[in-house]
């Protein structure tokens, strides 16, 4: 490497922070220098340094290159330091990683650079290995050498995605909670074979590409519980003996639907030989608490009713008459189900004179936006709005507003100025 100037001083990253203006250093090879894959630079926002490393384990190195010095910018990750680390790398060998922190996920590409990007240690480290393989060494005496430690030939970008937790769905979604797994379960040393199809918290932030929040979310969403240390989703037969004996329980005690005890609801499950974490459950699901900290809960009428429709239809197509009448005779008294309810679970489809019910849930639809739409287009090639929109309004794309969704995966049309907008696919 070439010397520029005979600058007298200590040597090592300090000596390109503090360099002065129309002066210069000398460079040299580190004894180390490598390719350092254990080493990556990451370009990231100032806003967004809290969440990559506590300010504790920042590692004194520094990005230089002949653009000039960028430490406010530019910081570098020894992705083998855990401990200090509050992010993750996350995917599997065939999947893209991304970086999550606890909250937020992460798009990870490498951009490359048309100039030299070096890594320097401090100086420390540097003056006492720095040999340079350039600069004679009786040409050295009393010259700064900033060290180089590697070559850098791009850096890490971060781009803000969608958690990806179709995945999360398809795991939980191998083996639901039935009553099979009652007496399994009783055991808490439970053999492999037991255990084949179970995750737990750690099992689903290796395979899950989300961050903490976004995974807590997840489970939420998907009505999964903890059960002996694995996530659960509850088998559909499963849920509705439970109702049943829930709803039995309210006629036998005479509960008020609008306040429900926490401690008798849970009780009485329990002598029926529901599992204390399941009756808990049971309540989060389909009930609200009636304010912070208070052990009183209101039914969901909507979620009853809701579950009770899907038992109904299945996979069937029904009249829409015959369907709404076994609907009000399935779910329990007082309950008035209206088909308002179910915007987002079914869809209907007018043959002749005759109108049909089918299931149709959001639920089951995949959560990236190019996928959701394309499911969408195959079940119907155009959409009213009034029945596109329960179907789009979960999703989520940092960077695009729903308007800018619509656009990037739709068509729109409209006949007449006063008619209802049609949707298609792009």
């Amino acid at each position: 490497m070439e010397i520029e100037e005979k600058q007298i001083g200590r040597g090592g990253a300090e000596a390109v922070l503090n360099i002065q203006p129309n002066s210069s250093i000398s460079i040299a090879y580190h004894t180390l220098f490598g390719a350092h894959d254990d080493l990556m630079l990451l370009e990231l926002d100032e806003k967004l340094v809290p969440d990559i490393l506590n300010q504790r384990s920042l590692e004194s190195f520094y990005v230089h290159s002949n653009l000039g010095v960028f430490p406010h910018i530019m910081l570098i990750i020894v992705l083998s330091v855990e401990p200090f680390c509050r992010v993750t790398v996350r995917g599997q060998q065939d999947e893209d990683a991304v970086l999550c922190t606890e909250s937020k996920t992460y798009a990870v590409k490498f951009v490359g650079t048309s100039n030299s990007v070096f890594l320097m240690p401090p100086y420390e480290e540097s003056h006492a290995q720095t040999i340079s393989h350039d600069i004679n060494d009786n040409s050295c005496d009393g010259m700064v050498i900033g060290s180089v430690l590697k070559v850098a030939t791009g850096v890490m970008e971060l781009v803000e995605a969608a958690p990806k937790l179709d995945k999360l769905k398809l795991l939980l979604s191998q083996r639901p909670y039935s009553f099979e797994d009652e007496s399994e379960m009783e055991d808490s040393e439970l053999s492999e074979r037991n255990i084949m199809g179970l995750y737990g918290w750690d099992d689903l932030v290796e395979l899950v590409q989300a961050s903490n929040e976004e995974l807590r979310s997840g489970l939420e969403a998907l009505s999964a519980v903890e059960i002996n240390s694995y996530w659960r989703i509850l088998d559909g037969k499963y849920v509705d003996r439970m109702l049943d004996m829930f709803f039995l329980n309210v006629e036998q005690h005479k509960w008020a639907l609008n306040a429900l005890n926490e401690n008798e609801v849970i009780t009485e499950l329990e002598a029926d030989g529901y599992p204390q974490t399941i009756a808990k459950h049971c309540l989060q699901v389909y009930c609200s608490k009636l304010g912070e900290g208070s052990r009183m809960w209101k039914l969901d009428e909507r979620r009853v009713c809701v579950h009770y429709a899907r038992g109904i239809l299945g996979g069937h197509k029904m009249k829409l008459e015959t369907f709404m009448e076994m609907w009000i005779q399935k779910v329990p008294n007082k309950m008035c189900p209206t088909f308002d309810m179910l915007e987002g679970e079914v869809l209907t489809e007018r043959i002749g004179i005759e109108t049909r019910v089918y299931a149709f849930s959001v639920s089951s639809l995949p959560l990236n936006p190019a996928e959701r739409f394309s499911k969408l287009f195959m079940e119907r090639p155009k959409w009213e709005w009034k029945d596109l929109q329960p179907y789009i309004r979960d999703l989520k794309v940092p960077g695009l507003s729903s308007e800018g969704i619509l656009l990037k995966y739709t068509r729109r049309t409209q006949p007449t100025a006063d008619a209802d907008p049609i949707f298609s696919a792009r």
